[in-house]
């Protein structure tokens, strides 16, 4: 857990809510939830006969200060309906944490509810927890201690290892480029290893003897040297999950220059990499019985005189060949290679990328959902349950030959961008030409949500970790054996 973040699990026979310090958070579904609570403290009995908790609604929180009878600063009132869903309930547990104060312990307490809906609320709060303070001089935050209460203390043992794996893709897109270079994001995801996953990192002379000629050509520019990583978790039999990350450490553009104005935020640029080693981080730490390999391809897009140039023609480890219209629609040229690799070594059952890919997506969905490209009917519905169930929603987009068409070259295979009409559409086209035939495969473009510029239910503004909880709920569906 990062320092911002402390997490342990109470006995419920061993709790005792009138020694409770700091900020109380009661989530009831019924007054008979607070009985407890109201024989304890009289400042409660009168809270719960106000207006300010008639109206309270589902998900919203009452803050009583200094209540009489009871050794806590606050008790946080938190409407918990029974019939709440994962994402409901997770919402809860962080306005519980939203409301606790600062540099104090926060107790989470669900007097009727199983321990289930106890370890969503939990997850809800730690992962509202987080905060990104280390490149500041002097911190603002003061980090909140939460404890939950359940019956088994073991039915909290994954909150643990999915917000560990949030919170290594919220750390990773917070970073800034002048850190988090290929070789520290290299380095960062070989400690891996010390969770049990197997993590190779190839080189630029083995990527260039495989024939990457699509991936080394947006590195070019850069002093930092491309790698792609590789993390495979066997916990399962079988045809591994193959999931692959756009890992572009920062995108001026190359020789296409970006303009000035936000270039700052392409640190970002990143965030499907990030994602991928999240989700390898959390099943490595929940040991899921799936197995899964993650492949990233870290490179770092700059201008300088060795800089792919508008008009270049690269060769792809496919064999295909692509004329570089733009050099901003680079991410698709990492990803392409490291798909075709990843199915050449692994032939995984199936494969879903992950990229902050095209502007076009923002146009299209804002800050909401991910979008979605898809070969398949069931991995697709199967991906966007999980996103419904997690509250990372996903909207399906089309594809079509029409839009193919569009990636048309005369000098090469096909071009790298098809043109202003259907950005987002194009670009998960010319993916598709490196899927083998009858493999299932999802792209998510994740441009608008893996960064807000507000917060979010279960995340301060800046990285969001947006995905993480998506695909590790998939894994569980479908993947675990």
């Amino acid at each position: 857990m990062p320092a911002s973040t402390s997490f342990s699990a109470i006995p419920a026979s061993k709790f005792d809510l009138s020694q409770c310090t700091g900020s109380a958070a009661v989530f009831f579904a019924s007054l008979a939830d607070l009985d407890e609570l109201k024989s304890l403290s009289g400042s409660v009995a009168r809270a719960i006969q106000s207006t300010d908790f008639s109206d309270l609604k589902a998900g919203k929180t009452l803050t009583i200060q200094y209540p009489d009878g009871l050794a806590a600063h606050r008790v946080i009132l938190v409407n918990s309906p029974s019939n709440g869903t994962v994402k409901d309930l997770r919402a809860a547990g962080a306005a519980a944490c939203t409301a606790a104060a600062q540099g104090q312990g926060l107790t989470l307490f669900m007097p009727s509810g199983p321990d289930t809906q106890m370890a969503e609320v939990t997850l809800g709060a730690v992962l509202k927890s987080y905060h990104f303070e280390d490149r500041k001089s002097k911190s603002t935050y003061e980090p909140i201690t939460i404890s939950a209460v359940a019956q088994d203390t073991a039915s909290l043992d994954g909150v643990d290892a999915l917000a560990q794996g949030v919170f290594f893709t919220r750390d990773l897109v917070n970073e800034p480029a002048n850190v988090l270079t290929t070789t520290e994001f290299a380095n960062r995801l070989d400690a891996l290893s010390a969770a049990g996953v197997k993590v190779t990192v190839m080189e630029e002379d083995e990527l260039n003897t495989l024939g990457m000629g699509a991936l080394l050509a947006v590195g070019h520019g850069s002093d930092s040297p491309s790698k792609v990583v590789i993390m495979e978790w066997n916990g399962g039999s079988g045809d591994p999950l193959a999931l692959v990350g756009k890992g572009v450490v920062f995108d001026t553009g190359g020789i296409s220059l970006k303009p000035a104005g936000g270039m700052e935020d392409m640190t970002m640029d990143m965030g499907g990499a990030g994602v991928v080693s999240g989700v390898m981080k959390s099943l490595a730490l929940r040991k899921a019985k799936a197995n899964v390999v993650g492949i990233v391809g870290l490179v770092e897009n700059m201008p300088s005189g060795r800089a792919t140039r508008p008009g270049d023609i690269v060769t792809s480890m496919k064999g295909d060949t692509v004329e570089v219209i733009n050099t901003d629609a680079e991410g698709r040229l990492v990803l392409a290679d490291i798909l075709w690799h990843v199915q050449e070594v692994y032939k995984p059952t199936a494969v879903i990328d992950l990229a902050t890919l095209t502007g076009a997506m923002i146009i299209a969905l804002g800050h909401e959902y991910g979008g979605i490209f898809s070969n398949d009917d069931a991995l697709s519905q199967d991906l966007t349950k999980a996103g419904e169930t997690t509250g990372e929603v996903m909207w399906r987009l089309p594809l079509a030959q029409a839009y193919d068409d569009q990636l048309k070259s005369r000098l090469a295979d096909m071009k790298n961008i098809g043109g202003r009409p259907a950005g987002s559409i194009t670009a998960a086209q010319f993916l598709q030409r490196f899927i083998k035939e009858g493999t299932p495969w999802v792209h998510i473009d994740i441009a608008g949500v893996a960064l807000q510029t507000k917060p979010t239910a279960l995340a301060p503004k800046g990285a969001t970790g947006w995905g993480v909880l998506a695909l590790d709920q998939l894994v569980r569906d479908r993947f675990e054996n």
